[in-house]
């Protein structure tokens, strides 16, 4: 039986020894790349108007959605329109759009079409939660566990998946396409999202601080990037 020269088996073990470290930071960037952050208590700050300041966010799962229901909180001064949440795909860039229009209105889109609904206006922070379903094309938007009148919004649509998904800007491109007078200037913070359509009860559960397994979205083990001028600081409400 051959045994190779002593020699050449150190050789080869000092070899490998200097790949180690490559391996390891190779490892390493990837498992920071597909890292879930525990956001709890904390929120994205975007203090500056801007083009180019958003952050990314990646999904639990990729798949079709005939129904959701995704509540955040949000604080800002603004007075003028700013987008908060945009869920582009291939096909459609407001697949999902939540964005303020002047001081009194939000609009919801969802495959390009949209409602828009009327609301108090105050520059405290405010919770939201938006839901949808296909089967009756009910919209509905709750502010701080209140209520707004329900909308009809694209009864029988499927939200696409392979989707891009960004805070403080509206997409007018897949993944792209950003304005300035569409940023949001102000706090973001408490994201979750959910492939169905809650209850009121568990609606303002989730505004009390009772998180029911979001299967989308969970700020409590997000995955994200930033871009550009965002910053990580504890939340500025209760």
């Amino acid at each position: 039986m051959f045994s190779p020269p002593q020699d050449l088996i150190e050789q080869k073990w000092r070899m490998n020894m200097k790949k180690l470290p490559l391996c390891f930071l190779v490892i390493l960037s990837l498992s920071n790349a597909f890292a879930q952050t525990d956001l709890s208590g904390k929120a994205f700050v975007f203090p500056v108007e801007s083009e180019d300041s958003y952050v990314v966010l990646t999904p639990q799962v990729e798949k079709p959605l005939k129904a959701f229901t995704l509540c955040l909180k949000v604080y800002t001064d603004l007075t003028r329109s700013f987008a908060l949440f945009s869920y582009a795909t291939p096909s459609h860039f407001n697949e999902i759009l939540l964005l303020k229009r002047g001081p009194p209105l939000y609009v919801l889109a969802i495959g390009n079409k949209e409602v828009v609904f009327q609301i108090p206006q105050t520059t405290t922070p405010r919770h939201l939660c938006v839901s949808w379903e296909s089967e009756s094309g009910i919209a509905e938007l709750w502010i701080d566990e209140k209520p707004m009148v329900r909308k009809a919004l694209q009864q029988g649509y499927t939200l696409g998946s392979k989707s891009k998904i960004i805070l403080a800007q509206d997409q007018d491109s897949f993944g792209g396409g950003f304005q300035k007078v569409q940023s949001l200037v102000g706090d973001i913070g408490d994201v979750f999202m959910w492939d169905s359509v809650l209850s009121p009860e568990e609606i303002k559960s989730v505004f009390f601080g009772v998180i029911a397994s979001p299967n989308v979205l969970d700020w409590r083990a997000l995955k994200f990037e930033k871009k550009g001028y965002v910053v990580i600081k504890p939340q500025l409400w209760a």
